[in-house]
């Protein structure tokens, strides 16, 4: 193609502040042309004019390009190490008003087994979560809070029963959960960082990302953590170089930014 993958990753950053030189080339690049070829434009100029001009493209695009496998309680036996052992950790520090972000959030999944989490330990009055994505489609998903069976089949029985109302073949959370979420767009390559938080979950995303990108990621997340602060990453991920960066490995897929 004339308009090469070069200046169309360019116009991508200027269009919508994706940096797609941050993702593996060859995976990103056989979903982005496979996109193309579906709609049959062309070439990337044509379909760079095109992301410009229809809006329901351009919402078909960034939802294609992000990565939106989740469910409820993903690998089960980290959550129950959360709830042993890192909650009760993090309450002997910090008290029971805890400050969590769960970044690149999906469609609601992960920030929603946090509330229930946190609800074993806290009032549920006292539970805030703070959920970003760069997909404000799945965003809108995750407020809607409708799931299908298999979202939900790891969920623990009593909460099923408790949060979970049966709406034809799918499930759909209660408003008592939802409430406790505040839900934003941001890009972890583009937008700065909040402060001071007390746990940051990202989990199976940076899978997709180069290791300059991951690297960058998680001294970020290190510096918006408190002192004390855990970071729970995905069952697909680890930190190699995590002490040049001043983390603590905890215990499986936690990583803790010292108190000193």
């Amino acid at each position: 193609m004339a308009y090469d993958y070069e200046k169309f990753k360019a116009a991508v950053l200027a269009l919508t502040r994706i940096d797609l030189n941050a993702y593996k080339e060859r995976q990103m690049k056989r979903r982005i042309d496979a996109l193309i070829s579906k709609h049959g434009i062309k070439d990337y100029e044509s379909y760079i004019q095109v992301l410009k001009t229809d809006k329901a493209r351009f919402e078909e695009f960034i939802n294609y390009l992000t990565i939106n496998v989740s469910e409820f309680y993903r690998n089960p036996d980290q959550w129950r190490l959360m709830d042993k052992e890192i909650i009760p950790e993090l309450i002997g520090k910090f008290g029971k008003t805890l400050k969590i972000w769960s970044a690149a959030c999906s469609t609601g999944d992960e920030p929603y087994s946090l509330v229930m989490a946190l609800s074993r330990h806290i009032p549920l009055n006292m539970i805030r979560i703070t959920a970003t994505d760069l997909d404000k489609q799945v965003i809108a998903k995750a407020k809607v809070g409708l799931y299908n069976e298999k979202s939900i089949a790891a969920v623990p029985d009593d909460f099923k029963k408790k949060y979970f109302t049966k709406i034809g073949l799918s499930y759909q959370i209660s408003d008592e959960i939802k409430s406790r979420v505040t839900f934003s767009e941001h890009n972890l390559l583009g937008n700065d960082y909040g402060k001071d938080f007390n746990m940051i979950v990202c989990r199976n995303v940076l899978i997709y990302f180069t290791e300059e990108a991951k690297d960058e990621v998680f001294r970020k997340f290190y510096n918006s953590l408190k002192p004390g602060g855990i970071l729970f990453i995905g069952s697909t991920e680890q930190i190699i170089n995590h002490k040049d960066m001043g983390y603590e490995r905890k215990n499986s897929f936690y990583y803790e930014r010292p108190l000193n």
